[in-house]
């Protein structure tokens, strides 16, 4: 008997008197201790098909027409019972979620309740599952489940609160939460996504380890071909709600048979065609942006009156030279410093102490007034799309202000037709310029992001881990299309990213940070593919590899 078997699920959900046939057919098997890998474009069904397992989607707007999902649901006194998790009653569905079959959800920040202690929701799920057990035994467990997940000095962050852990600390939470009950299945939701590689490759080989040791399943949730081929015994590919492709990992990803999931490999940065590299010599491009002992330093105050104690050194002596028309990635793990230091070098964040030169004019101590005429040529494009862009302004307002404020155009109709040329060169039709941002996918976004940093033709844009949460698809598309613009326009650009395989692809020259300093710059060609730094070295191998 398989473990979970989902037999021709169908699920319907009701959108606005639309009906979306958001899983359209899908049927897999996972067999017990085995690790399947469902992958697939945003909006191709996939979190609803591991939400329609567990029965966690809201039952006013989904339903499930046709289909079955058999579990094998070994009991506390140690039988076995094949359910219907479609019909299964609320008392049972509350039995088995959590206990034995668990989910890890991709933005733990969000999942997190955070009044609670961390230790507090960790027991909480125990009591829960376990009435008969002691709060001392609750708190022993969950310790002990804090341990397993390698959080450091566990006992000490027991009491801690979601807000005082970093990413990577707080998705760790989430699993020793999801694996304190023992479960039989772990639904993992793209819990890497937006991780560092180091700490995505140490809660990979987490999950791998306590599978061995617990002999669990795992029903891994991802859009990166790197962590299927490290983990999966068997994959599926999702589209438009249906699974187009399944198999063995290796078969898969060697043998595709389906155009989409040939499409979606060919998408991967290490597929992408390598692009004509012509050997500069640097010492003749022109500098555009000098970087000098840039220090930008936090105060850490304690105390009744708040007296500084200490500093955080985010950017600490920082040097860098940013030649005219090359791409320089900026690497490195959470808390490096790398934005720190983009937002720096825009005068977005003040520095402490230390030199930003643009050809020559010294930015720093210049007052807000004498920046504005230097703001037009330098930009940024945020991470987080959604936040940047205000939800109350249309696209054509959020891109013609900017060009108001610096004198660009004529009259409003003219910024207009520039705000649709602008919108045209992302590859977005002129008729989006009357929407609002919600009406558009996440790679949209990140491409009216892109635009309304060109709208006032700057020479530098630093792009702040623009691809970190895109598929693989959509992000190959925003590359492309960042190299022709760099083209066209003979664009600067600082890339502030975690994806070395993205690195390798775009950018010339590569940088690396570590705690606010440089390690390690240079052409990417040798930072890539013959790094000097220890610390280099170990980002480089922690990147998960077709």
């Amino acid at each position: 008997m398989s473990l979970l078997q989902v037999k021709e699920l169908h699920t319907h959900l009701q959108s606005g008197g639309t009906l979306v046939k958001a899983v359209d057919g899908v049927s897999f098997t996972i067999e017990k201790g085995e690790t399947f890998c469902l992958v697939g474009e945003s909006g191709s069904g996939k979190s609803i098909t591991a939400l329609s397992i567990i029965q966690l989607l809201p039952q006013g707007i989904s339903s499930h027409p046709a289909g079955n999902i058999l579990f094998d649901w070994r009991k506390d006194s140690g039988s076995h019972e094949t359910v219907e998790m479609l019909t299964l009653p609320d008392d049972k569905l509350c039995d088995i979620r959590g206990s034995r079959i668990a989910m890890i959800f991709q933005e733990p920040m969000t999942s997190l309740n955070p009044v609670y202690s961390i230790g507090e929701q960790i027991t909480e799920a125990l009591l829960l599952h376990h009435p008969g057990m002691s709060d001392e035994e609750a708190r022993a467990r969950a310790l002990k489940a804090m341990q397993d997940v390698q959080i450091d000095k566990a006992k000490s962050r027991f009491n801690n609160y979601p807000h005082q852990l970093s990413g990577g600390q707080r998705q760790r939470v989430m699993i020793a939460m999801a694996l304190a009950c023992e479960p039989d299945l772990l639904i993992a939701d793209e819990p890497t996504t937006a991780l560092d590689v180091t700490v995505q490759a140490e809660i990979l080989k987490l999950i791998h380890e306590l599978q061995q040791r617990k002999g669990m399943s795992v029903l891994f949730i991802t859009h990166d071909f790197g962590v299927v081929a490290q983990i999966a015994h068997k994959v599926g590919v999702m589209k438009q709600g249906k699974l187009v492709e399944v198999g063995e990992t290796q078969q898969v990803l060697r043998q595709p048979k389906h155009s989409y999931t040939r499409k979606l490999l060919a998408a991967v940065p290490d597929n992408l065609p390598r692009r004509d590299t012509q050997p500069t010599d640097t010492n003749t491009l022109e500098t555009l942006i000098s970087v000098k002992d840039l220090d930008v330093f936090f105060p850490i105050r304690k105390g009744l009156l708040q007296r500084v104690t200490d500093y955080v050194r985010a950017v600490d002596g920082v040097s860098l030279d940013i030649k005219k028309g090359k791409v320089v990635a900026l690497v490195g793990e959470s808390g490096s410093g790398k934005t720190t230091l983009g937002r720096a070098i825009l005068q977005l964040q003040r520095p402490t102490t230390g030199s930003v030169k643009m050809l020559d004019t010294e930015l720093v101590g210049l007052n807000n007034k004498e920046l504005r005429p230097w703001r037009r040529h330098l930009q940024i494009a945020f991470q987080d799309p959604q936040s940047s862009l205000n939800p109350r302004l249309l696209i054509a307002t959020a891109l013609t202000e900017p060009m108001k404020v610096h004198g660009i155009g004529e009259s409003d109709e003219e910024r207009i037709e520039l705000a649709a040329d602008v919108l045209e060169s992302v590859q977005l039709k002129r008729e989006f310029l009357w929407r609002y941002p919600h009406e558009f996918s996440g790679g949209q976004r990140q491409r009216i992001g892109l635009a309304r940093a060109l709208a006032l033709n700057p020479e530098f844009i630093v792009c702040d881990e623009i691809t970190s949460a895109l598929d693989v698809s959509v992000q190959a598309e925003i590359l492309e299309l960042l190299l022709d613009i760099r083209k066209q326009r003979d664009l600067t650009l600082l890339f502030i990213t975690h994806n070395i395989s993205v690195v390798e692809y775009l950018s010339d020259e590569t940088v690396v940070m570590k705690q606010g300093k440089i390690v390690e710059q240079g052409a990417t060609a040798d930072v890539c593919g013959n790094p000097q730094q220890a610390y280099t070295k170990k980002l480089i191998a922690a990147v998960p590899r077709l």
